[in-house]
């Protein structure tokens, strides 16, 4: 999870992602961890970003204002 901590859109990931049970790393925007994501292709433009690593590759779940009922349906719960 790439945050800020100035972002309120980023409280309410942190918020859905509780009620839902995911534990996340989290990463701030400016960390060098962070600028490396961005160097490698991953946008990082509309915090908060949810990203996964899956065999390897790294994909965008979601960014912004996260929705609940999406995210359910992405982790199948």
């Amino acid at each position: 999870l790439i945050t800020s901590s100035s972002c309120h859109l980023c409280n309410h990931a942190r918020s859905v992602l509780r009620t839902l049970s995911l534990e996340v790393q989290e990463i701030d925007v400016n960390s060098p961890e962070a600028v490396e994501l961005a160097t490698q292709g991953i946008p990082l433009v509309f915090l908060p970003v949810l990203l996964e690593k899956v065999a390897g590759k790294i994909r965008v779940v979601a960014y912004g204002r996260f929705s609940e009922r999406r995210l359910r349906k992405d982790f199948k719960q």
